[in-house]
């Protein structure tokens, strides 16, 4: 329960930079701009989350021994870290993607502004991001751009692949890429981002941070089935209706657990030797897994 306890506490510390730091940015633009869309950009960034892909840049440039406090670089890279997951959310929500109305317990941003503020928003997120993260003087600056820059492509071509994928499943491996690509490339950011603002090496773990993306989704995707909308803060059993490409739905709920617990502990094993400055990197890799919300 220790570890339970002290995981929380980061991951509420982590949420509390990287929102800092997206609100001085969102503050700094939202004058010069229409107000609707402003809000709603506020509306989507801050509508609660549990911040895991900056709290996990953060601990792994922490396990290099790289500071993560205010103003530093891999802050600013978990900021854009999240507005790219933000814009993809915001998209993934609309009628024409996964149709969801319910978000982080919220009417999703579309229901909440209409679809073409929606739209908007996306777009604009995506551009502050790399704005934001070019913005910065420090030469490592422009390599974890291109490795974001990657990343958001590999998880539109995830996309793109669900889509093609409902109602007709791709096998084994056509829904492993899928969810290495939709899931696994920006989880795999935010690890190898955190390793590259704390030395200017991803240190090899671009592997690594796929296998806990891959662990990542299969957990998201059982406890579609398992859990409730109150849980969630999002519709549940809506993969099953949509005919979603899955490992549950594929392989059976046992067998993905199992997969799941797999990539996780693959994973693990990269950061065996990092020793106790990454045991909070580690913990949130088993938690990955853990979650039931």
């Amino acid at each position: 329960m220790a570890q339970a306890i002290a995981l929380d506490a980061y991951l509420a510390g982590a949420a509390r930079r990287v929102d800092a730091e997206l609100g001085r940015l969102i503050e700094a633009e939202r004058g010069r701009g229409p107000e609707r869309l402003w809000e709603a950009l506020a509306y989507a960034l801050f509508g609660g989350g549990k911040r895991m892909r900056p709290a996990l840049a953060f601990a792994t440039a922490e396990a290099f021994g790289g500071e993560s406090g205010e103003g530093t670089l891999v802050v600013r890279f978990a900021a854009s870290l999240e507005m790219v997951h933000g814009y993809s959310l915001v998209h993934d929500d609309l009628p024409c993607m996964d149709d969801d109305d319910l978000r982080r317990g919220r009417p999703t941003v579309h229901k909440a502004f209409g679809e073409a503020t929606a739209v908007l928003v996306g777009d604009a997120l995506q551009s502050l991001a790399f704005g934001h993260l070019v913005g910065s003087p420090d030469p490592r600056a422009p390599r974890l751009a291109a490795l974001l820059s990657s990343a958001a492509t590999r998880m539109v071509e995830g996309q793109a692949l669900d889509l093609a994928a409902e109602g007709e499943a791709p096998g084994l491996e056509g829904v492993l890429e899928l969810q290495r690509r939709k899931t696994g490339a920006l989880l795999a950011a935010a690890v190898v981002g955190g390793a590259v603002a704390a030395t200017g090496s991803d240190q090899g773990l671009s592997e690594a941070g796929l296998r806990l993306g891959l662990a990542f989704q299969i957990a998201d995707d059982l406890l579609d089935l398992t859990a409730t909308a109150a849980d969630l803060g999002k519709r549940v059993r809506k993969d099953a209706g949509a005919g979603k490409a899955t490992l549950p739905a594929l392989l059976g709920a046992e067998e993905a657990r199992r997969r799941a617990d797999e990539y996780c502990e693959e994973a693990l094993r990269a950061f065996e030797g990092l020793g106790a400055r990454a045991e909070t990197l580690r913990a949130l890799a088993r938690y990955v897994v853990a979650r039931r919300k």
